[in-house]
């Protein structure tokens, strides 16, 4: 057999390559999803497997696993995703990755930000007092958390760039797994990042390493943002936990997932066909990274349980939210 177009030469080399076109379709491009599933197909071709059933997977996961015990498993997604796609569009008893194998320590329960919190603290972040940048791009920092949830680190990596005021657009490059996304935003957020970097150039020239610095024109450090985080909580009167949960920039990421799916359900919308774009806006390998953020919210656990059910029952053609 020639191999396909993303190199799958084995008995599910159509499927591979159709799952493929299928996520870049929804702008996802990841080179590592491709390079991963290859070597899945590899492992197929040798054994023969003809259909995706629970030996054939779990036995290449073993064989990954036995090859590198302590590395990153954030590979699992990919597979797992393959096998829900596969329900759908060939083959309504392939498998779908157990949770048993999913493996590394587990996530922090996320402090559940309330609309009131979130609102003070963001009016906050544009009073804020600094003779740093901070002064005036705190706002337009957490605002890309909160209203298009990106990770802490993909908002410190924005590049001057990757930020299209006229198509009112910003590219995340080379996040989580070597996934990149370009994600249009809303006229509040469009309207502080261009005030945002309009005073960035008026104090360091249009040649800045980062679209978010330092006093000193470097780029933003991992620490920072919790740092400044902690500062605007403070000033918009919020009270700090002294114990338990506490806040984390991190947690409006969750605020941004759980504010979306309470929405559509709110509105009578079928979750389970809009998880697929919220996962790819989000910049997730797959939906089941997606629905941890509705796992973490007690408030959505009624609904949950349901979600699960259907989560083989992905709708890929639907409207974007």
């Amino acid at each position: 057999m020639r191999p396909t177009e993303h190199g799958f030469v084995g008995p599910l080399a159509g499927e591979l390559e159709e799952y493929i076109r299928f996520k870049a379709s929804m702008g996802r491009h990841g080179a590592t999803r491709v390079r991963v599933l290859r070597s899945f197909d590899r492992h197929c071709l040798e054994h023969g497997a003809v259909r995706l059933e629970r030996g054939v997977v779990e036995r290449w996961i073993a064989h990954r696993i036995d090859a590198n015990p302590g590395g990153c498993r954030s590979w699992f997604s990919y597979i797992g995703d393959f096998g829900r796609w596969m329900r759908l569009a060939h083959d309504p008893d392939a498998y779908v990755l157990s949770d048993q194998w999913k493996a590394g320590s587990p996530r922090p329960t996320p402090y559940l930000l309330t609309d009131r919190e979130a609102a003070l603290f963001l009016r906050a972040a544009g009073t804020l007092e600094s003779p740093s940048p901070w002064a005036w791009q705190s706002r337009a920092f957490f605002m890309l958390m909160a209203c298009c949830g990106l990770r802490t680190r993909e908002v410190r990596r924005l590049a001057v760039g990757h930020v299209d005021h006229k198509a009112r657009s910003i590219d995340v490059v080379d996040s989580k797994a070597g996934r990149s996304r370009r994600l249009p935003v809303g006229d509040e957020v469009a309207a502080e990042l261009l005030e945002c970097d309009q005073r960035s150039r008026e104090r360091f020239g249009d040649d800045r390493p980062a679209f978010f610095v330092t006093s000193t024109g470097n780029p933003v450090s991992p620490g920072m943002p919790g740092v400044v985080f902690r500062r605007v909580w403070t000033r918009a009167g919020l009270e700090w936990p002294q114990a338990g949960k506490r806040p984390r920039p991190y947690d409006f990421r969750h605020r941004f997932a759980f504010a979306n799916i309470e929405r559509w359900t709110r509105d009578g919308v079928d979750v389970m066909s809009m998880l697929p774009y919220l996962a790819a806006y989000m910049g997730h390998a797959g939906i089941d990274s997606t629905l941890y953020y509705v796992h973490a919210s007690p408030d959505f656990m009624d609904g949950y349980a349901d979600l699960v059910a259907d989560a083989e029952r992905v709708v890929p053609e639907t409207e974007e939210p």
